[in-house]
């Protein structure tokens, strides 16, 4: 098997490295998520006109991708990067309103000029299963009651995708005027919880159990990619800290020790990166479920053991909040947390 980039996705990740490295640089990421919506709306527009977004529609649906490795492309340059764009809610978005036949939504997400959010989890209710959110036919349409849990991308967005109970169904409804709670996370994206009395709502599928599904597993897949570019570059920028401190007249690198724990990171990473590769062919497939959760399990484990490692091996100076290394290493802890921590994927390779 080939594991080179085609040409087309080589281009992509080219054209997002260098846009993070030239307009995106730490201090940029500093100001944005400072305060709500902790992202910087001129940024986003810049990048969905970079064609982000479309990267992961497929073409049939107004896109130029939806593969795989469409989504790990992209999203692996955004964990370099450590952008806090809200990107993740941009793909589950996208692919559930695609699934789901909303193409009129999906044109506007793909031009940037609505931006959505995707609330599917709520408080106690880590499953579809549990979803207690319920949807009602009223004479004016529906409405929808509960209460939606950690909403990614939620502070700002115009709009909500909302997973909601029809009977013994669950839906996909439509928002226009949601209440939030906004605030942000440890890692500094934004995230919300959504309340919903009697909302309106416009309902796009009675019956989207499978869309949603499939949309989470593109979001888990896509957190796998950005969690490799993240550990490599926090693994880069370690080495690159135990070549120039010194201690007893020497570099700390020259201690065999601190090498072999350098060298564990990196087996590790690798191990991440082929798992993904595995995961990212496997989207659109039966088995896609399978060997995302087997991903997202792996890389919960590897992150922490990288984000720990990384810490100890620079000391003090890895938990400043000056020094970026403490942000990719909190950005790795976050990862394993969001749509299911390890322990949740390991669940379901059981129930598999």
């Amino acid at each position: 098997m080939d594991f080179n980039l085609t040409e087309d996705r080589q281009m992509l990740s080219d054209t997002v490295r260098r846009y993070l490295a030239d307009q995106y640089d730490f201090k940029v990421r500093d100001a944005a998520t400072a305060s709500a919506p902790y992202h910087s709306a001129e940024k986003w527009e810049e990048l969905s006109e970079l064609g982000l977004i479309a990267a992961f529609v497929a073409q049939d649906k107004g896109g130029f991708g939806g593969t795989g490795f469409d989504i790990a492309t992209v999203f692996e340059e955004l964990g370099r990067g450590l952008c806090p764009e809200p990107m993740l809610a941009a793909l589950m978005s996208a692919r559930v309103a695609a699934d789901c036949g909303a193409q009129a939504l999906v044109d506007e997400m793909i031009m940037g000029t609505r931006r959505f959010a995707f609330a599917v989890f709520e408080p106690d209710a880590d499953g579809l299963s549990l979803i207690r959110a319920s949807a009602d036919k009223s004479d004016d349409g529906w409405v929808l009651n509960g209460r939606k849990s950690v909403v990614y991308g939620l502070p700002g967005a115009a709009s909500v995708l909302v997973a909601a109970r029809v009977e013994a169904e669950i839906g996909l409804f439509l928002v226009e005027t949601p209440e939030t709670i906004d605030y942000a996370m440890i890692d500094g994206g934004g995230a919300g919880e959504l309340v919903l009395d009697n909302t309106p709502a416009i309902c796009l599928v009675e019956d989207a159990t499978q869309s949603i599904k499939a949309s989470l597993d593109a979001g888990r897949l896509a957190l796998c990619a950005e969690a490799v570019g993240v550990m490599q570059v926090l693994v880069d920028m370690t080495v690159e800290y135990l070549k120039q401190r010194k201690q007893f007249g020497r570099p700390i690198a020259s201690f065999q020790a601190l090498q072999h724990r350098a060298v564990d990171m990196a087996i590790e990473i690798e191990q991440c990166r082929s798992i993904t590769i595995l995961a990212a062919s496997k989207l659109g497939t039966d088995q896609a479920e399978k060997y995302v959760a087997m991903a997202k399990n792996l890389i919960g484990r590897a992150g922490t053991m990288i984000a720990e490692e990384s810490i100890q091996l620079h000391g003090g100076i890895g938990m400043t909040w000056e020094y970026p290394g403490s942000h990719y290493a909190k950005r790795l802890v976050m990862i394993d947390h969001q749509l299911g921590d390890r322990y949740a994927q390991l669940q379901r390779v059981i129930e598999m």
